[in-house]
């Protein structure tokens, strides 16, 4: 293996290299996003074929418990780490560990979300492919020794692959890189996403066609009168983003409060069970339901439900759909918090579906309007996502995409901005970045902590300064100042203690007064610094200590001990060498 690594750093220019490189991300991202979604629909085929189609089903009550048992011991016990939250996850590698994904994450995320989803877990399976390919990514870049700026690149190549991979959906994959994983957005990282997203998207092509998730064609041309509605809808998913968003988190802390895996389990695989036994359009991803709405067979919903009686009343609809916006967060959040592994993604999909039917469907029904359901549907999954994930672009480019066309861009992009503008009023994180906000490991959109962060402490010590010891005199301080190229002179005793320092430009005029250097005492002209330095800070710590203080060099100390200076001047060099690292031009 190091043979090929030396080979292939002598032979192939390092560009070339990067771009074939993300050409075999890009096929194996999109393989994995293929394997991942025929995994859950055997899983599913395999189980639903048990299940009475004409009637309610009590199954409902035991599959979703028996796929989140079967995650659980999986994971416990087979992986033995948490691998929820994948995309948190992929933001946190970047953040922390400089774009270093584990080796099991390119399989592990897939079998247990198969397991997860294809019994009925609310959740989707995007997020466990975008782990996938970004492990890829990182592994793979990390194999052939290449700089950590190339596998933070990479890692966006697995990640720009397995959404275009699973969508049929180029642009839309290099958008939510750029967007969520907030990578740069320049032509040195540009072209390698675009060669990643197109060879999944072909590879999807080739196998698949146009049998992918999700691809709608009867599209009404958009009308100018309906801006009003469509900026309505943009507010209304704003708010239902923030609904989500909340009530997400305050759930699965909830969950995470309950210390008994065990107890987790029953809990949470009871609440999902009971829910979709009640709304069993909660069962697994939901692209059925959003397939019905799309197909004008929206009341299909009812079928098999314990309402299925009141299908043909609209208000028994409306209120019918309005409990699926309620609990459908319930359900996803019953499914993670319980050990299922999933990502929010369709989730999010499914509730800007059916937010968008249901907001139409009422206007029509209360006014008459004649408003087309489908179109604003559409536009609903575009705006949960500008809501939830911060990310409206990858709204709109990700709907449009799958329409086959642009006539619905204008209504698009209305809701999605309206969306977007909406939850930052309340939100200034996204579901993705909210746990690591709060614990202040989010990095990834902050360019500057970044840098800081990837700074280590400890090689920005110097420890040439000549020290004295309180008894020296003045002229042991003179010879000191004859043999140092600074300015300042730590004074500490025999244990190593910090006891003061000396500035040479307050002490000048002094060593001017030769019949002072036996008589003045070095601890008669000391003091004690009011700020410094822990070797346990981190460097926006230190920065923020620079820039409070004034001060061009500050003391290290650990618990007393003296241990060397920091200055400015060299912290702001390793800042630019760092900078110069992670950027391209």
């Amino acid at each position: 293996m190091n043979k090929l690594v030396v080979w292939r750093i002598g032979s192939i220019s390092e560009r070339k290299f990067i771009y074939l490189l993300s050409l075999f991300i890009g096929l194996l991202s999109g393989f994995a996003a293929l394997i991942l979604k025929n995994l859950i629909h055997f899983v599913a085929e395999k189980i639903t074929s048990l299940i009475a189609v004409d009637s309610i089903s009590y199954w409902y009550l035991i599959y979703p418990m028996i796929g989140i048992f079967l995650t659980v011991i999986f994971v416990k016990f087979v992986i033995k780490e948490n691998i929820g939250h994948g995309v948190a996850k992929i933001l946190f590698s970047i953040s922390r560990k400089n774009s270093k994904l584990k080796p099991h994450n390119t399989y592990s995320s897939m079998i247990a979300s198969s397991l997860t989803i294809g019994l009925g877990g609310s959740v989707g399976a995007e997020a466990p492919i975008v782990l996938t390919g970004a492990s890829i990514g990182s592994n793979l870049a990390r194999f052939f020794k290449l700089n950590n700026k190339y596998v933070t690149l990479m890692v966006g190549c697995g990640a720009a692959g397995a959404i275009a991979g699973i969508f049929n959906a180029p642009i839309a994959g290099i958008v939510f890189t750029l967007e969520v994983l907030m990578l740069d957005l320049t032509m040195v990282y540009l072209v390698p996403l675009l060669i990643s997203a197109v060879s999944a998207t072909a590879l999807s092509y080739f196998f698949m066609g146009e049998d992918v998730l999700l691809r709608f064609t009867n599209v009404l041309p958009f009308q100018i009168e309906n801006v009003g509605y469509y900026i309505i809808l943009g507010v209304f998913t704003g708010l239902l983003g923030f609904y989500f968003t909340r009530s997400a988190m305050f759930l699965e802390a909830k969950f995470s409060s309950i210390k008994s895996w065990i107890y987790r389990l029953l809990i949470g695989g009871f609440v999902l069970s009971l829910l979709i036994f009640i709304f069993p359009p909660l069962w697994g991803e939901g692209y059925s339901s959003i397939i019905s709405i799309f197909n004008g067979e929206g009341t299909s919903l009812f079928n098999h439900t314990l309402f299925f009686h009141w299908q043909d009343s609209p208000y028994a609809m409306l209120i019918f759909l309005g409990a699926l916006l309620i609990f459908k967060v319930f359900a996803m959040s019953a499914t993670t918090g319980s050990g299922g592994i999933g990502g929010i993604f369709a989730p999010t999909l499914f509730l800007g579906a059916v937010g968008g039917y249901f907001l139409i469907k009422l206007l029509n029904t209360l006014y008459s309007l004649g408003l087309p359901e489908d179109n604003f549907a559409l536009a609903g999954m575009a705006g949960m996502m500008a809501a939830v994930m911060h990310a409206p672009l990858t709204g709109i480019f990700l709907t449009a995409e799958i329409t086959s066309g642009y006539g619905m861009f204008i209504p698009l992009i209305i809701t999605s901005t309206v969306s977007y503008l909406t939850i930052m009023r309340f939100e200034p994180h996204s579901v993705y970045t909210k746990r690591l906000a709060q614990s202040g490991e989010l990095i990834t959109h902050h360019k500057d902590k970044a840098v800081l962060r990837m700074m280590e402490l400890k090689q920005l010590i110097e420890v040439d300064f000549e020290k004295l010891h309180p008894s020296a005199t003045l002229r042991d301080l003179v010879k000191a100042i004859s043999r140092s190229d600074r300015n300042l002179f730590p004074v500490v005793d025999e244990n190593g203690i910090l006891k003061g320092m000396v500035k040479l430009s307050e002490v000048k005029n002094l060593i001017f007064e030769p019949e002072l250097y036996d008589s003045v005492k070095v601890k008669d002209i000391m003091y004690m610094p009011e700020f410094f330095i822990s070797p346990y800070d981190n460097m926006e710590m230190v920065a923020e200590k620079f820039e409070s203080s004034g001060r061009y060099n500050l003391a290290v100390i650990d618990d007393g001990k003296y241990l060397g200076f920091i200055s400015r001047a060299v912290v702001f060099s390793k800042y630019r060498k760092t900078l110069q690292n992670v950027s391209h031009d």
